[in-house]
């Protein structure tokens, strides 16, 4: 990999933004790769948008900031204005449609839990209402735009807890397997949850299934749209 990979996962505070930036990061090193990881959220774990700029290289990066994310993933409304700078004619845009709706779009409101942002294994079961307004506009000049029902395939098939495992895959997808592999991610989950795992061992099976399915969610997605 020749290139430097920019990528910046926006929601709001307790989606678990932070915990998919740090591993992120941590994969990227674990594969002898340049990678930074900085978080922003501040105020935001209490209510605001929550920003996780993540660059991954073989080479060395240049600044800790960056201007336009070739990878943005936005997991709220308040997530696709946040985010709305840094996307470009090159950037693939990826957002939550369980909770993002397009203007056409006319769904009813849905509910989103609300999960820690420190680890995966910590997040809460307690819900938050997000409602679609149906009235956000998505970026109309990015490379290409597609939607995820994440959050639904997270209640619904698994568990909410592990939502932000499945923004994990889709972002591993999103970027390519050439910037960090799928098996470097569960590596550095087992550092972190390791113990978890041991104790039980169906928690990694879980977590596991939820990486597969947010890959599965995005490559279906491209499908769609002829990439």
């Amino acid at each position: 990999m020749a290139r430097l990979v920019k990528i910046a996962i926006a929601g709001e505070g307790g989606q678990g933004v932070q915990a998919i930036g740090d591993i992120l990061a941590e994969a990227g090193n674990e594969e002898g790769k340049e990678a930074l990881y900085i978080p922003n959220f501040g105020i935001e774990q209490r209510g605001g948008v929550s920003v996780a700029f993540v660059q991954i290289s073989e080479e060395q990066i240049g600044s800790p900031k960056f201007k336009h994310g070739d990878i943005v993933i936005a997991l709220s409304e308040r997530a696709v204005a946040r985010t709305m700078q840094y996307v470009t004619k090159d950037t693939l845009f990826v957002y939550d449609s369980s909770l993002i709706a397009p203007p056409e779009v006319d769904d009813e409101a849905v509910g989103v839990q609300t999960y820690d942002t420190v680890a995966p294994e910590a997040m809460a079961d307690s819900g938050s209402e997000q409602p679609k307004s149906g009235q956000v506009e998505l970026p109309q000049h990015a490379k290409q735009v597609v939607g995820i029902p994440a959050t639904d395939i997270a209640q619904q098939e698994l568990h909410p807890r592990v939502f932000n495992m499945i923004i994990l895959g889709a972002t591993v997808r999103a970027a390519g397997t050439d910037v960090v592999d799928i098996e470097t991610i569960k590596k550095a989950l087992e550092s972190k949850l390791g113990k978890k795992f041991e104790d039980n061992p169906k928690l990694r099976e879980l977590n596991y299934n939820a990486l597969q399915k947010g890959i599965e969610l995005v490559e279906k997605a491209l499908q769609e749209e002829g990439k």
